[in-house]
């Protein structure tokens, strides 16, 4: 596929989230979040980072606009802190937070780019916690009242909501493999947790319509791909099984009708948990699907999982292969029947150096974005409904347990002083944006 047009209209943007950029962790009213408390037990993040500062998006966003008006964005996905806007996770409302994200908006349609906007994630405010968190159902209708205010502020202006980025990894890396707030391994509540995530996201969606039937409101899940190690039948199953395990359940809840997913039945019993009616609040009709995907598994028959030879890996350990999203998107494709799709996240963590003349050479993540876009290209050829793509990400930022220590920006940003600049892969995604057509430049 050396040269594709995009169709007209197709949304290309870069995509952040709120903790990972705005900084001001205490100021104006913001009450403290999940992600605050986490960053300061011993041990949970590199070098002791946290995101106090992270790029200080917080006082940066008109630079911050700017650039994404040099990009040529005609989209951009961020997230609402939650406690930002309600400290406690309940009312009242923090007015300088709201405002925040009002003039966010503002500026954005100013710079005649579409806001995307993230509901929720990750960063769950620390009093909801101490009350129980995702595990107590009362969280699920105090998101549904969180979505209500920001549609009732927003929704004259924002048109696309998201509920929940990636209810998979907050279950996973929250409940079963400790590495993200509350830091716990606990299968059975990771099973609530999970069904909880997708009951919220149902009260949201319609708290959202009840403000404005016109919104386009969905969710966004991340999706890897899962493929056999050799063509064998005995791996063949192992794969399936991985992805029927893994890759399935949120989408089999959402678009199914599977609750509780089967797979979540393994960790404990979930029949005091589901509630009459469940099923359809879950299930509602969305107006589009956020995919995020960044690598593969290949798998064989015992379940390990293996390196493919000579296979490229990113600073983070992923593989780089491009054609699992072609596959995943028609996977999808050809088992849901799906709204709209847009590429939510996608994007690579490179070490970059500045070179003497200021610019930034990042070579391999522009080759890594162009080859995913290629494969964008070909799955809208497949007939897969695309409507956009968002890099993961706008700006170097705070990469979790990881801390500043992956880059994944297309902007550079040197966390010492905030100095911002567009590396040559944000150069190309520019040039890729005026044209509309992927022409192998």
């Amino acid at each position: 596929m050396t040269a594709f047009r995009f169709p007209d209209g197709f949304l290309w943007g870069a995509a952040t989230s709120s903790y990972q950029i705005e900084g001001a962790w205490d100021q104006d009213g913001k009450g403290e979040s999940t992600w605050d408390r986490f960053c300061r037990q011993p041990g949970r993040i590199a070098h002791g980072e946290n995101g106090d500062v992270a790029c200080d998006h917080y006082h940066r966003w008109r630079e911050d606009v700017g650039l994404m008006r040099r990009l040529g964005l005609r989209a951009y996905r961020f997230s609402v802190s939650w406690p930002r806007v309600l400290p406690s996770g309940r009312h009242p409302v923090n007015a300088p937070g709201l405002d925040f994200y009002d003039r966010l908006a503002d500026e954005l349609l100013a710079a005649g780019i579409e806001p995307f906007l993230t509901l929720y994630h990750w960063d769950l405010p620390q009093a909801l916690e101490e009350t129980g968190g995702w595990a107590d159902r009362s969280t699920c209708q105090a998101f549904a009242d969180y979505a209500s205010v920001l549609a009732s502020r927003l929704g004259d202006r924002v048109r696309f909501w998201a509920t929940i980025n990636e209810p998979r990894i907050v279950m996973v890396e929250g409940y079963i493999s400790g590495g993200h707030p509350p830091g716990l391994r606990d299968p059975q509540v990771a099973a609530r947790v999970g069904h909880h995530l997708l009951v919220a996201h149902g009260l949201a969606v319609q708290a959202l319509r009840a403000v404005d039937p016109g919104l386009e409101v969905g969710i966004v899940l991340n999706q890897t791909g899962v493929e056999p190690a050799t063509e064998s039948p005995e791996d063949i199953a192992a794969g399936e099984q991985l992805w029927r395990q893994q890759e399935a359940p949120f989408l089999d809840a959402l678009f199914g009708g599977a609750v509780p997913p089967a797979a979540w039945n393994a960790m404990g019993d979930l029949a005091a948990v589901v509630q009459p009616g469940d099923r359809a609040l879950i299930g509602q009709p969305l107006d589009f699907l956020g995919v995020n995907f960044y690598s593969r598994y290949r798998v064989r028959a015992d379940g390990a999982a293996v390196r493919a030879p000579d296979a490229e890996y990113t600073d983070m350990g992923w593989e780089v292969h491009a054609p699992s999203l072609r596959s995943v998107l028609n996977r999808m494709h050809r088992d849901y029947c799906l709204p709209p799709v847009y590429v939510t996240e996608n994007g690579a963590a490179y070490r970059d150096e500045v070179a003497p003349d200021g610019t930034i050479p990042d070579r391999r993540r522009l080759d890594y974005l162009r080859q995913h876009i290629t494969q964008v290209g070909l799955a809208l050829q497949d007939g897969v409904d695309l409507r956009g793509y968002f890099v993961w990400s706008l700006l170097d930022n705070f990469e979790w347990a990881h801390g500043y220590s992956k880059r994944f920006g297309v902007i550079h940003v040197d966390h010492a002083t905030q100095r911002r600049a567009i590396k040559d892969s944000g150069e190309w995604y520019a040039r890729l944006i005026r044209r509309n057509t992927l022409d192998g430049a």
